[in-house]
C-alpha cells in the first residue's frame, strides 16, 4: 500500500498553469491595480495560492486612470483566503507623482488593511538624496511611505535667518 501511495501521490504541482498574465483589480467598478506576469500557477486545496514564478509587474492608478506607481520583483505568492501577497527578489517600487524609487528584497501586502510594508533593508531614491532603512510601511496605492530605522544623506537648504546678518 506504501508503494500505491508514493506512485500516487503528487509532489507540489499546480492545478493550473498560465503563461502571458494580465489580471485587473477593480473597486467599485475603478481599476486600481493591473498585474502582468510572465507565468502564474495556481494552487487550490486548504490555502489556495497564486504563484508567479517568473516575477511580476504591478501599475497602481490614480482615478484618471494614471499610472501613479508601479512595483516589480522576480517572484510572488499571492495568499488567497489570507489576501495577503508576498514579493521578492529584486523589489523595486517607482513613484511617478514623488520620483521616489524603493529597492529592497521582499515586501508584504495585506489586502485586507490595505498596507504595504516590508522588515528587511530598504533603500529609498528621492530628487533630493538617499536613504537606507530597516523595513518601511506605505498604504497600497503607494503614495505615502515611511521608512524604519533611517540613515543616509539628504540635501537641503537653510533658510537665511536675521542673524546671518542677511537684510
Amino acid at each position: 500500500m506504501k508503494t500505491i501511495d508514493k506512485l500516487t501521490l503528487t509532489e507540489n504541482r499546480p492545478d493550473e498553469t498560465a503563461r502571458d498574465v494580465e489580471m485587473t483589480y477593480s473597486d467599485s467598478g475603478r481599476i486600481m491595480i493591473r498585474l502582468i506576469s510572465p507565468a502564474l500557477n495556481h494552487f487550490q486545496g486548504d490555502e489556495p495560492y497564486l504563484e508567479f514564478p517568473e516575477g511580476l509587474h504591478l501599475l497602481f492608478y490614480d482615478s484618471a486612470l494614471r499610472v501613479q506607481s508601479e512595483l516589480t520583483a522576480n517572484y510572488g505568492i499571492n495568499w488567497e483566503n489570507k489576501k495577503m501577497m508576498e514579493v521578492k527578489d529584486d523589489v523595486v517600487i517607482v513613484n511617478h507623482t514623488t520620483q521616489e524609487t524603493l529597492n529592497t528584497e521582499q515586501v508584504i501586502w495585506d489586502q485586507r488593511t490595505k498596507k504595504i510594508y516590508s522588515e528587511v533593508f530598504v533603500k529609498r531614491t528621492t530628487p533630493d538624496g538617499v536613504l537606507y532603512g530597516k523595513g518601511f510601511d506605505a498604504d497600497e496605492s503607494l503614495r505615502s511611505w515611511k521608512l524604519r530605522n533611517v540613515s543616509g544623506e539628504f540635501i537641503y537648504e537653510e533658510e537665511p535667518t536675521e542673524d546671518d546678518g542677511v537684510q
